[in-house]
Formats: C-alpha cells, structure tokens, sequence
C-alpha cells in the first residue's frame, strides 16, 4: 500500500490523499514482482482505489473521471478518456462507487481492453453545484494484458502465461546443429527502472519524434508496439538500445559474448543519457528485446534457427565458392550463419485475419531494412509455413532464413565454375527454444516449415517463388532437385550434381575439443565404384566467426591417396593449439574443409564446422536460500592454459539475488590451475532464481555457468 498526500486547496471537495490499493490491485493485475512506486497494471480489468476526503461528500456532487497519456491527449486519438460514475464512456472506460467509510470514497475503473498502454494521469473532477474543480489523483503504467480475452495479447495458459510473461530469467541456444549449447540470460523485467527504460525507449523512436501524438496513440495495437521495439532495440537508425558490432576488436565497448543478461545494458543506456551501449550480437539484440517485450506485457520467448540463412536478395538461394584449394571466397553478400537468434511475440493479426493470429516473429538484429529502417517483423509464423511472403511484415526475409537452398561452386576463374552441390537440407535446422516450466530444448521447426521433402513443403517453396517473382524456368530453380534423404549418412544429406559422384567422404573429430588442446581430426574417403582412382586432397581449416565468416586461415596441406574398387581409407591430421591460439576468435568456432578432386568425375567439398568447448566451471550455493538471508556462493574454474593468465574478472548476476552486477579480480592463475572464488548473494525475491557466473579473461573466451536456486520466502 502506498499513500499520495495532495496539496491541500481550496475546492468544493478537498481529498485529503489518494490510496492506490497497491497491494490488492498488484496481485489481481500479476504485476507483484515491478519494483516500481507507481501502480502498475494490466489494461481490460478492474482496479480499485479510495479516496480519503476532508469533508464529507455532499448529496449533489457529481464526479468525473479523466485518464489521459501522452504529450497531447484527445479524446479522438484514444489518449484521454472521460468518463462518469456508472456509465460506460464512448472509450470504453467506466468506474462506480463501493460502498466506504465515512470520510472516504472506494471507486472501482475499469479500463477497456484496447486501451493505449503507458503511463496515465487520473484526475477526478467534481461538480458541486455551480462550481467544478479538478484533482490529480495520481499517476499509474497501463499494460498489455495476457489474462484477459478480449485483450489482442491474450494468452490462455497459464502455464504459458508465467514462463513467456512473468519469467525473468531464460535460456538462449547457440553453438551448432550438432552441437547445441545452453547460455543463461537474465531478462530481469521486474527489476528496478526496467519498466521505466521500456516506456523510454518507446519515446526515443522516430516514430514518437516525427508525430509524438499519433505514435503514443497506436499504442493499442502489440502489431505496432512490437515492430517499434525492434527498430529501437539497434542503434542503426534511432540511436537505440545496443550497438552491433562483428569484426575487429571490441576494445571501445564490451565484447558481446561477456553479456549475461538484460538489465545491466538498459541500466547503461539509460544512465548514458541514451548512448547506444557497446556491443551486441543476435543473442544480445533477442535478449533484450525479450525483456521489453515482457515487461510491456506482450508474451515473447527467444528463438534460435540454426544454419540461418542471410538472403540478401531474396531468391531463396544461398551460394557459396571456394577457391581450387577449399578457402571460401566472397563472391556474394550471401551468408549461412551457424545460428541466428530472434524473438516471437504471441498476439493476433488485425491487419491479416485470424488465420495469422499467434507467434509474430520479430528481429532487432539490424540485418536488412524494412521500409527505410532497420527493422524486423512481427511477421507470423503461420504466414511462413504457408509460404505466404507477401504479408506484412518481413515474412520473406524470414521464409528465406529457414527454408533456401545452399548451393555451393568451386570457382576456378570468371569464366568457370562449377556447381558441385545443392543442398536443399542445411537450411533452417532444429529451431528452438527454451521449453515452459524447464530449461529443456523444445523444437519448433515444424512451426515454420512442413516436413523436408513432403509434398506440402514443395508446393509452398513453389508458390513462395512465384510470390517473389524468382522464375521457377530459371538455372537455379532448373537445378535445384527433389528434396529425398540420402542413403550414405555420411554423404552429409548433400544433393548431388547432375553427374554421379564417385567417391564420398566424411569428417570426424577424434575427441571433443578443449580450449588450449590439440584438435585431431581424421577424413575418411570412400571409392563409390569399381574403378581404381587417385584422390587428389586439399585441406584447409579457418578461425570463424558464428556467421561463418572466415577470419584467419590456420592450416593448409594437400595429400594425395589412392583407393581401390569401392575401397574406403582415413587421413589424420591434426590442428595443434600453437596453430590456432593466436587466430582464434571468441566466437571458438573452427571450419575445416577438404577438397577431394579426381581427374575423371566430379569434385567433392566435405566441410566440418567445430566448436571449442570451455573447461567446467561449477557453482555450488553454500547453504538454503532464503530472502533477505545472507548465503555463500563458490566458483571454481580451472585455466585451460599451459600458460600463466592474469587479470581475470569472475562476473556474477541474476534478477531477484544480485541488484547489480557483481565483478571480483581473479589476479593471477598458474597453468592448468583450478581457482575457487567465493561470494555472498542476499536474495531479495522468492521463487525460483537464476543466477549466472561468467569468467572473463583476455587470454582465453568467456568461461559460463548457471545455477537454479529455490529462494524461500523470508521467515
């Protein structure tokens, strides 16, 4: 409960202080755990407050209600509404009186359920007689409302409700299809300010600045509210949130791989006075946008497509040279990144009709334009299924992300090169994200496509073309074969050229890599057919960054084999740490490739995309957790290195067990030494709690980890 005193004046009704009923309004909106001194509540549903007067009601007062928003309130933008006891105003507002006390007046208002969400004024007017005279009664934040029905963001599970609305921790996957990796994030949407920052950053957008007034009144509609958040999150044309950033070093700022949550970034972009916080990737743009989305009351979750294809020109072809050695070349601004991370937002779909209702897929990672600004979405993900990439907003940029092929060249010169494969698989695999209630992996590709080489997927990928204007009759769609899984497993799935290959092959790493061991790998090649053949190979590995963008070539060798009738043989090799110590980036991804070539036949590509996997770091909480109760965490973490590293940051954070980030020096480790830091975390929330350790060192990359606590109540 929190009490606004008034000033006193002179009027026909003079109110003594208002009494925003803090603790009961909380609990009905589910908005208990804002950390905020206003009310805060969900739009559709009643809330009540009393009114503490001075003198006692007269007979003939009448009263009236007024909630506006914005800088300029009308009636006729939705920004102001007025409206009398026990009638319903023409905005949908409406309050009544509760039976009271003598010396106070119980109100109940209800607001409607496309009411414009952000923060109100409401003053009570009262007429006495001849005279009126108004009284601010306070200031309260109106949210989206995922309980109520007739809300656009209405979710009707509960179980749904809580994890994609209330959670204020998560998981966001990364790494690579075969190897997928859980990263904690702290979304912290209920933290102090948190709410604040959101409303802010909706101020800052070019739409707010251009028409401050038709942009605070569109702010009904999630379908709008959602694309502006995507657009404001990057920095590239409003001067946002964060600020992308994926070559060269990151000396300027903080490298986007030590971020471990949300609340730290909007905390400094705000106290910078609105200075895009240094630097961000995909998971970095999601992850806060996760947070603003929640905070505002849209349901939203983090999404990750792996092997996400980057089509610049939307032909929903992906191509890829390499030179006569292996190496790629950029030959196109076409990419595959290993994964790229969005968000969906879950409302309906005015603008394109019920069957498009559901998960909108939103992208602040600032990647192409959309209508002059980099943004992305809400575009629905039943729009995408159905290759319907047409409809607003962005579906083809999305459609193309899961669903284009990947055709890869060998360039021997501008005048020739040849088209080794077209695969129609490695596009858009194991779509995810974290499962309601758990920290499992749930996976929803079948949300996005149907099942690879259906006759449903066909027709959508056709009728997707022609939507697009590609010529189906054109080389690539001529080329392009029918989608059937391939019988040699270790072929990789890739669908052969026209001509039949003679050998196949495959590589294998020895043992699952460590940062600071030696990587061994071994290429097995099969002889297809009877005929003796001399295989002619060319192996090559890079330093790589998450987009599969090469950033240092590491090793080069060629070795020549031969191989009898259908006869299979093994080449080992290895990459040792001296190799790729210096090239790596902090990404730790390495491609290797080997270029098999035979005078008669065509060539083969077998690629390997290998991540360096950090050493344990383990967190153990000393004791039961309890709020307000002081409790020991220890964290021990061992350097990967057969070298000396110093000045090394142990970073902890978690929403509801740290208020701000904690950073203790770790001086000095000897080689392959196993540290153990201590500290002290005084929970402030019960339930469960996330708190997240991230060991920073400039000589190796980040070291994560994350452990669930049970917080019981205080005593």
């Amino acid at each position: 409960m929190f009490l606004i005193n008034l000033p006193c004046v002179f009027l026909a009704l003079k109110i003594a202080n208002v009494n925003w009923q803090s603790k009961l309004n909380k609990a009905a909106h589910h908005t208990s755990d804002y950390s905020s001194t206003e009310a805060v509540l969900r739009r559709g549903q009643a809330f009540k407050i009393t009114v503490n007067l001075q003198r006692v009601v007269q007979s003939g007062d009448n009263f009236t209600f007024i909630a506006s928003t914005g800088p300029a309130p009308a009636e006729s933008q939705q920004t102001k509404a007025i409206f009398n006891l026990s009638e319903e105003g023409a905005s949908g507002w409406s309050a009544t009186q509760e039976p009271s006390e003598p010396g106070c007046m119980n109100f109940t208002i209800f607001s409607p359920a496309d009411a414009v969400i952000g923060r109100y004024k409401l003053t009570l007017q009262t007429a006495s007689g001849n005279k009126v005279s108004s009284t601010l009664l306070g200031q309260f934040v109106l949210l989206f409302n995922p309980w109520c029905p007739n809300d656009d963001v209405y979710m009707a599970n509960e179980k749904e409700r809580w994890e994609y609305v209330l959670n204020d921790s998560g998981i966001i996957f990364q790494g690579l299809e075969k190897h997928i990796q859980q990263e904690a994030w702290n979304y912290g949407q209920f933290e102090e300010d948190i709410l604040d920052i959101s409303l802010a950053i909706l101020d800052r957008s070019l739409n707010y600045r251009q028409d401050p007034a038709a942009d605070v009144s569109n702010r009904n509609n999630p379908t709008y509210v959602s694309r502006v958040i995507s657009a404001t999150v990057n920095s590239n044309d409003e001067k946002g949130v964060v600020e992308g950033k994926w070559n060269g070093k990151f000396r300027s700022g903080t490298n986007p791989l030590q971020w471990s949550g949300s609340v730290t970034i909007l905390r400094k972009w705000h106290r910078g006075r609105y200075k895009p916080v240094r630097y961000g990737q995909c998971w970095v743009f999601a992850g806060v946008m996760c947070t603003v989305l929640r905070s505002l009351g849209i349901p939203t979750r983090v999404i990750t497509n792996f092997n996400s294809a980057h089509d610049r020109n939307i032909n929903l072809s992906i191509d890829k040279y390499v030179d006569i050695s292996g190496k790629t070349l950029h030959l196109t601004e076409d990419s595959v990144w290993n994964f790229h991370v969005w968000n969906e937002s879950w409302f309906i779909r005015r603008d394109l009709g019920s069957f498009y209702d559901g998960w909108q897929v939103l992208d602040a990672t600032p990647q192409e334009r959309s209508k002059g600004i980099y943004q992305c979405g809400p575009a629905s993900i039943r729009a995408i299924k159905e290759g319907d990439v047409n409809l607003d907003y962005d579906s083809s940029f999305v459609f193309a992300a899961v669903n284009a092929d990947y055709v890869t060249w060998i360039h021997y010169s501008k005048k020739r090169k040849e088209r080794i494969y077209s695969d129609t698989r490695k596009i858009g695999k194991f779509i995810s994200t974290k499962a309601v209630g758990t920290n499992a992996r749930v996976d929803v590709t079948a949300n996005y496509k149907y099942p690879e080489g259906s006759l449903k997927e066909r027709r959508v990928y056709k009728k997707a073309l022609k939507l697009l204007g590609v010529r189906s009759t054109g080389k690539r769609a001529k080329n392009r074969r029918p989608r059937r899984r391939s019988s040699v497993a270790w072929r990789q799935n890739m669908t052969p050229p026209a001509q039949k290959p003679s050998i196949s092959g495959k590589l294998i790493l020895d043992a699952s890599p460590v940062i600071g061991q030696d990587i061994l790998l071994t290429l097995a090649l099969r002889n297809l057919i009877s005929d003796f053949k001399t295989i002619k190979v060319k192996l090559s590995a890079s330093a790589i960054l998450y987009t599969r963008k090469p950033k240092a070539e590491i090793l080069k060798l060629s070795r020549s084999i031969k191989l009898g009738s259908e006869e299979v043989k093994e080449i080992s090799f290895k990459i040792s740490y001296s190799q790729y110590k210096n090239s790596l980036t902090d990404d730790r991804k390495i491609l290797v490739t080997a270029l098999c070539e035979t005078k008669q036949g065509p060539s083969l590509l077998v690629e390997k995309d290998i991540v360096l996997q950090d050493p344990l770091l383990t967190i153990k909480v000393l004791g039961p957790a309890v709020v307000h109760k002081a409790v020991n965490v220890q964290v021990t973490f061992t350097n990967p290195l057969s070298e000396v590293v110093t000045d090394c940051v142990l970073q902890a954070e978690g929403s509801g067990l740290l208020k701000e980030q904690l950073r203790i020096n770790v001086a000095r480790m000897a080689p392959m030494e196993t540290s153990t830091v201590q500290f002290e975390i005084i929970p402030y929330k019960s339930g469960t709690r996330q708190l997240q350790v991230d060991l920073v060192c400039i000589h190796f990359s980040d070291i994560k980890g994350f452990v669930m606590l049970d917080v019981a109540p205080a005593l």
